[in-house]
């Protein structure tokens, strides 16, 4: 499971013209789930994602995770983060999961996110086209791969 998650100001995602999700500030993370990804990945993430201390403090330090701030988090499915790119020029999607595996785990994501961090999180449509804007804050942009626990 990875994540690329961006400090924000604000952030949206719009669907078919339509805004279905909507935040000021605090996390726009992008989802990519693999064919191998458990609950246990997805335990790992959402602690991490809302203890990661990217926030500053009073004196410009990053010290404050989203939930010290009382921030949002919109989350994003995004199975293209798996692309495989070693191998010519067309990404290769193979280990990205399928919708009957990858479903439940992004529904897994968002209820324990919304459970730790203890407020609704805003979220795009599951396999839609969507537009995303974002006002990055910083910038401010973090990548987190379950496989590499560092």
């Amino acid at each position: 499971m990875r994540l690329v998650i961006q400090r924000a100001q604000s952030a949206q995602v719009v669907v078919d013209n339509k805004v279905v999700g909507k935040i000021g500030k605090g996390l726009l993370v992008l989802l990519g789930i693999a064919t191998d990804d458990t609950e246990d990945d997805v335990d790992w993430l959402v602690h991490k994602l809302l203890n990661l201390r990217i926030f500053d403090d009073e004196g410009g330090v990053m010290n404050y995770s989203v939930q010290d701030v009382q921030g949002d988090l919109l989350i994003i499915s995004q199975f293209t983060l798996l692309a495989a790119t070693k191998k010519g020029h067309r990404p290769s999607y193979i280990r990205a999961a399928k919708h009957e595996t990858a479903i439940p785990l992004y529904e897994s994501f968002l209820a324990k996110a919304e459970t730790l961090l203890g407020q609704t999180v805003q979220r795009g449509v599951f396999g839609a086209h969507m537009e995303v804007s974002l006002v990055n804050d910083g910038p401010v942009t973090l990548h987190i791969d379950s496989r590499a626990r560092e």
